[in-house]
């Protein structure tokens, strides 16, 4: 792979021990980072200070892909169709503004596919969709116990429970993208 043509997408949905561990089934991708944006916090935030909420930081992850492998707009359907983007600052029973769903774009065109994307997924939900759309800040990475979280833990409790049903749910709507 061709690192000069690597993109980076920015997505937020919940906790992201959950969108990290669906993006990293997914053909094309090259790296999945967990991490924080969106804040007015100055200086680097810790989890800690995110849970708190008081910061305005969401949990998300970044994407690195190759759009040759697999498109922005394929990783925002994916995106979309693997957490729920109806619930407003809530995913399950993780609830507060660091769990939002949150699309981060880079630049003007990943903005214009964003906004088609969530377009056309209203008409997959019932609800009406509260997913964010807004220019990427700067990005922290989380702490080094936060990545591969899944692939770390997956006999814990909240795997089972919270991130398996979400593998599943991108296994059967999306196996033709699958690594």
């Amino acid at each position: 792979m061709d690192s000069n043509k690597l993109e980076v997408a920015t997505v937020g949905g919940g906790c992201f021990w959950c969108t990290e561990a669906v993006f990293q089934e997914v053909k094309g991708i090259h790296s999945v980072v967990s991490g924080y944006t969106g804040g007015t916090a100055p200086g680097r935030p810790t989890y800690r200070e995110i849970c708190s909420g008081l910061t305005g930081h969401a949990e998300v992850v970044q994407v690195t892909f190759d759009p040759t492998i697999i498109s922005y707009e394929d990783i925002l359907i994916i995106f979309m169709t693997t957490h729920d983007p109806t619930t407003l600052n809530r995913q399950g029973a993780d609830t507060g503004t660091q769990y939002r769903s949150v699309i981060y774009y880079h630049n003007h065109e990943q903005k214009k596919i964003a906004q088609v994307v969530l377009s056309e997924m209203k008409a997959v939900y019932e609800d009406p969709i509260v997913t964010e759309l807004t220019p990427l800040g700067i990005f922290y990475d989380a702490e080094e116990y936060h990545q591969d979280y899944y692939k770390n833990n997956s006999e814990q409790g909240y795997c089972q429970v919270v991130i398996n049903p979400k593998l599943a749910k991108l296994r059967k709507l999306h196996a033709e993208k699958l690594s």
